[in-house]
């Protein structure tokens, strides 16, 4: 084990992105002597399973190095906090339990729980300088955090796309990261359709950031004659200007709705729609095929599993939806 690497730490910061951002850095920075970290999650939401205590306590005849993190740490009440604070008095070589506290702050510092502060272990840490704190974005921050998080995503903004943005996202790192994911995506978008044939020097426009989630809320079924057209260019200024979390499960139910249209009408069935349309579906459904209206129903099932299951943020769920589903329907 380096001599730097904490034998335990606090993180306190009311803003979960930016914990994660430091605990991954944490992670690089203090790498183990073999192999990686063990990683293992609890929540301080629910009481510490005996689990918790064999990973901070106990150690085999060959022990991997475990990094043990528990997020919402200040809701374990005072007495899992003594029994901690004695196991705490002794750090292990190949363990290093890490402690999320993740309270608001009250005139720039952060409302500790009494019996947190008057912990040994607290009172030691913060002597050693293993206790991280940020009290998460402000106006005055904001800027220069999308400027660091922009050139982690390897996006290059014009100076009127950087002002638009920072004058329009609340001071909230997930929502900034969602908002430079989206733009990413359109990047790549547009790059992958020849719209730019040099990546190293595209950059975003303000025209592009028009397209944020700030503005007016994206017409869904707009977006799905995107996404039958199989524009994904079209479909990413479309979707991401919707900032409804309900927009996911929304566009599956009228994809889903749309799927089974073609299906009918692909087995001969009568469907009643607008005879004006009967026509352009009749072909769409004709060009997929049932092999292809199979993979999108697929799709469908395979995303809304793995959002309620926990597997795929809403955010991460929607891309793929649009990123699959796009690429059958602009299959020749």
């Amino acid at each position: 084990m380096s001599s730097q690497r904490p034998g335990f730490s606090f993180l306190v910061c009311p803003d979960g992105q930016m914990l994660r951002e430091q605990l991954a850095r944490l992670l690089t920075q203090h790498l183990p002597a073999v192999g990686e970290w063990e990683r293992h999650v609890y929540w301080g939401d629910e009481a510490p399973p005996p689990s918790f205590w064999e990973h901070i306590t106990l150690h085999g005849l060959f022990p991997s190095s475990r990094a043990v993190l528990v997020r919402q740490a200040q809701l374990w009440p005072a007495d899992v906090w003594k029994k901690i604070s004695r196991i705490l008095s002794s750090p292990s070589e190949h363990v290093w339990p890490q402690f999320c506290l993740e309270m608001p702050w009250d005139k720039g510092q952060p409302k500790i729980p009494a019996h947190l502060i008057r912990l040994p272990c607290m009172i030691f840490a913060d002597r050693q300088g293993w206790v991280w704190k940020q009290g998460g974005l402000t106006e005055y921050s904001l800027k220069k955090y999308v400027q660091q998080r922009a050139r982690a995503l390897s996006l290059r903004m014009e100076p009127e796309a950087l002002e638009a943005l920072c004058s329009c996202v609340p001071p909230d790192a997930q929502a900034i990261e969602n908002e430079l994911i989206k733009l990413a995506f359109l990047r790549n978008a547009v790059l992958e359709q020849g719209s730019s044939t040099d990546p190293e020097s595209f950059s975003i426009s303000p025209s592009m950031i028009a397209t944020g989630s700030w503005t007016a809320e994206g017409n869904i079924f707009s977006g799905l004659k995107q996404i039958q057209a199989g524009n994904l260019v079209g479909v990413w200024k479309e979707f991401s200007r919707s900032s409804d979390d309900g927009l996911l499960f929304a566009l599956a139910g009228l994809l889903a709705r749309e799927c089974r249209m073609l299906w009918q009408l692909l087995a001969g069935e009568k469907v009643r729609m607008p005879p004006s349309g009967q026509a352009e579906k009749r072909r769409l459904a004709e060009n997929l095929g049932p092999q292809y209206l199979a993979e999108i129903m697929s799709t469908l099932v395979d995303v809304e599993w793995k959002v309620k299951s926990g597997r795929y943020s809403t955010l991460q769920g929607l891309e793929c939806l649009l990123e699959r589903a796009t690429a059958v329907f602009s299959r020749p």
